[in-house]
């Protein structure tokens, strides 16, 4: 089971994945109004377009709709990164379970690979910015566990949400260095094929992360 494509095949896949892009990267601010009419003018596409896209954006759980309110963007909150981050947790941190007991060896050199090209960013910068799909560790973990209705859960429910958390408020500053630090000993659990060890550091990472972003928040 695979990832939706990140190239859009249509014109309505394009606005659909632009405006998504635009909400988790915080270009739409967390509890926005979204305006069918405005945004058509914004994209350069029909209304219809546009509600389409509001529409299965829904399902991800970034866009909510209210009654005499309409379509908004969801906020940003204490109480929802809770709720999200123990879900989060529980399914990534099986998902670095089953990884480690599915993931092909070549799999692996994979991600081993993936990680040691954010190693410059991460050196560098302030940021540790991935983006959605192949070039995010979390995915590739999520597609390593090969179990079709995990994966599903994962990124047809909560991922997109869970990147806007990721990306908005905790990508950046003190907690960049320990992150990436989190994830090679993750790997390396995955790699020594230590199910139960890469599962308890997954989840460990997920709550580090949880409480890095609280703080923002705070």
């Amino acid at each position: 089971m695979t990832f939706q494509p990140l190239q859009p095949v249509t014109a309505a896949d394009k606005t659909f994945y632009q405006l998504r892009q635009d909400i988790v990267e915080g270009v739409i601010a967390a509890g926005a109004k979204l305006s069918e009419t405005e945004l058509s003018t914004t994209y350069g596409v029909s209304r219809a377009v546009i509600r389409e896209a509001i529409n299965r954006l829904e399902s991800s759980h970034i866009v909510e709709r209210k009654a005499n309110v309409g379509a908004r963007v969801v906020a940003l909150s204490a109480a929802g990164l809770s709720e999200l981050y123990q879900i989060r947790e529980s399914l990534e941190g099986m998902a670095a379970r089953l990884a480690a007991k599915h993931m092909t060896d070549a799999e692996i050199g994979e991600l081993e690979a993936l990680l040691q090209s954010h190693f410059k960013d991460v050196k560098e910068g302030e940021s540790y910015y991935q983006e959605a799909g192949d070039v995010d560790f979390h995915y590739r973990i999520i597609l390593g566990s090969k179990n079709k209705h995990l994966i599903s859960m994962l990124f047809d429910g909560i991922y997109h949400l869970v990147r806007m958390y990721r990306v908005q408020l905790g990508m950046a500053g003190p907690r960049v260095t320990t992150a990436f630090d989190e994830h090679k000993h993750i790997v390396k659990a995955i790699a020594n094929r230590d199910e139960e060890l890469a599962e308890i550091l997954m989840r460990r990472h997920i709550m580090y992360s949880k409480n890095n972003i609280q703080n923002k928040l705070a």
